[in-house]
């Protein structure tokens, strides 16, 4: 039997493709389970000093997510002899990634695309995994989705329990155990008692900061000693009724060489214009995300500590400067552009390739695999779901065999 922890972008793909070619799979999360529309109660809280956002629920992070779909770490997973091309033409026919039809693109979006374009700036629809035909435009996407029109980690654990997997919610997992190098099962916190449940083989797909404190309990002290997410920002001003705070958000993206840039309506910008007539229709902001040096780690109790170093502020900045012209030339009043305050998301390289776990995603002990954005090698400063779905699926064809 294969013991999972964790539905988010590692779990849930690999629990489904298990679980269809017939194999015994257990399911456990931490989190409930629970509707896409109500995943936004469900935010992690971390210390005052860190802005992360994460999820604990059914779906892991996906289920809060843009539902966002580019390949990232290509060339830097090659160094490991991880060629992921075949599992991402895979994962992308079955989730069908594709830009958003035009339908479902709104006049900010359109603003922010020709904006990008006519500054000569790379710019693209975002790929997506969003089904139009469900989507209602309503711009909630960040709250979940009131229609469950976005692919999340929890169609593929609907799917995988459909197929035989067993689900086990509310079920944290505390502890790998292991006999003579090889690992036998797992610990875990259900209704406050101590549950076991032995296993053949055993996956850590917790998320980044869960499975590195389940590692260090397990006998890697060095899981979560270093940490990486990807910095982000928004930045945005007036612009009078363009109503982008009920449109998809980031369904278009500009490619920097050291950022990327997506629309994306912040509710923290419309209190900055000392404007009492400014109402969040009249809002266009954009979000600026980078790649981080990977200086932080993640504490016994479980919260993380993010150091800024000076080549983080420089990224960060360069693409806030780059926002600000985009905006402008998307018609924003350049006096009331302002933006959020420091923000992280998307953490990752607490149990790396390479020095956690193998190019298969093994440990030292037989049998426990890693696999969620903890093995990342390094940030991608960029979304990082396709990336981790196709380590999936690669993962999933491994111990299928």
């Amino acid at each position: 039997m294969i013991v999972i922890a964790g539905t988010g972008a590692g779990g849930g793909i690999l629990a489904s493709e298990l679980a269809k070619n017939g194999i015994d799979v257990t399911i456990l999360e931490k989190g409930p389970y629970t509707h896409s529309k109500d995943a936004f109660n469900y935010y992690d809280k971390y210390s005052e000093d860190v802005d992360l956002l994460t999820t604990t629920c059914i779906g892991g992070a996906t289920i809060v997510s843009m539902s966002n779909m580019v390949r990232a770490l290509t060339d830097e997973l090659l160094d490991f002899d991880i060629d992921l091309s075949d599992a991402y033409d895979y994962v992308e026919d079955l989730i069908n990634v594709h830009p958003l039809d035009d339908s479902h693109i709104g006049k900010g979006t359109r603003a922010f695309l020709d904006a990008g374009r006519e500054l000569g700036l790379q710019t693209m629809k975002m790929p997506k995994a969003i089904r139009e035909e469900d989507c209602i435009q309503c711009g909630k996407c960040a709250y979940g989705c009131p229609v469950d029109a976005k692919i999340s980690g929890k169609d593929f654990v609907d799917e995988a329990v459909e197929n035989g997997a067993t689900l086990i919610c509310d079920a944290e997992v505390t502890e790998v155990i292991s006999e003579d190098g090889k690992v036998s099962g797992v610990k875990y916190i259900k209704d406050g008692n101590e549950e076991t449940i032995k296993a053949d083989n055993v996956v850590l797909s917790a998320g980044a900061i869960n499975s590195a404190l389940i590692l260090r309990k397990s006998g890697f002290p060095d899981a979560g000693k270093e940490i990486f997410f990807d910095p982000f920002v928004s930045v945005g001003g007036y612009i009078k009724d363009i109503n982008f705070n009920t449109e998809v958000q980031m369904a278009g993206l500009i490619v920097g060489k050291n950022f990327v840039l997506a629309p994306h309506y912040s509710s923290f910008i419309p209190g900055q214009i000392d404007d009492e007539n400014v109402t969040e229709n009249d809002i266009l902001s954009i979000m600026v995300k980078t790649r981080d040096e990977c200086k932080g780690y993640v504490t016994e109790d479980g919260d993380v500590v993010k150091i800024n170093t000076i080549e983080d502020i420089r990224l960060l900045s360069e693409g806030v400067a780059t926002a600000g012209f985009v905006l402008e030339r998307a018609g924003v009043d350049p006096n009331t552009i302002g933006s959020t305050v420091y923000r992280g998301a998307h953490p990752g390289g607490t149990a790396k390739i390479g020095e956690i776990v193998n190019s298969n995603l093994e440990t030292e002990i037989d049998n426990l695999f890693v696999c969620d954005a903890s093995v990342l090698p390094i940030s991608p400063g960029k979304p990082p779901i396709l990336t981790i779905l196709a380590l999936s699926k690669r993962l999933a064809d491994y111990l299928k065999n």
